[in-house]
């Protein structure tokens, strides 16, 4: 199962239900990271081997600017979802994209559909 680094746009709470569901989950507020830029959460997700999970676009396009194949990014593409909405939709794209996280990939989702994109980005 891959491990995850959710980003501040993402309820602490969502990290507390995911870990209940057996991921090893991470919330950037948990490791002082609550303030730091995108690109120092993005090293600390690819040294921790963890998926980035975000609702912020820019880390799509730090990965496509600078060509690196980790760390895995799911975007979230929806606003507004309550704490345990958030657990649920990462829940579901990471029974679904598991071996393509792992892997390398930035998949985007809403509450309908996925995209996902292997790493690197060109």
């Amino acid at each position: 199962m891959i491990a995850l680094l959710l980003d501040q746009g993402l309820a602490p709470g969502a990290a507390a239900i995911l870990r209940q569901q057996g991921f090893d989950t991470i919330h950037v507020m948990e490791i002082g990271l609550d303030r730091a830029e995108d690109s120092d959460i993005m090293a600390a997700a690819r040294l921790q081997d963890r998926v980035c999970v975000t609702l912020d676009h820019d880390f799509h396009a730090h990965l496509a600017i600078t060509g690196q194949g980790r760390p895995s990014v799911i975007l979230l593409r929806i606003e507004g979802l309550t704490t345990a909405e958030q657990a649920d939709l990462i829940t579901s794209i990471c029974a679904r994209c598991d071996a393509l996280l792992a892997a390398g990939a930035v998949v985007s989702a809403n509450r309908r559909s996925f995209r996902v994109r292997l790493l690197p980005l060109r």
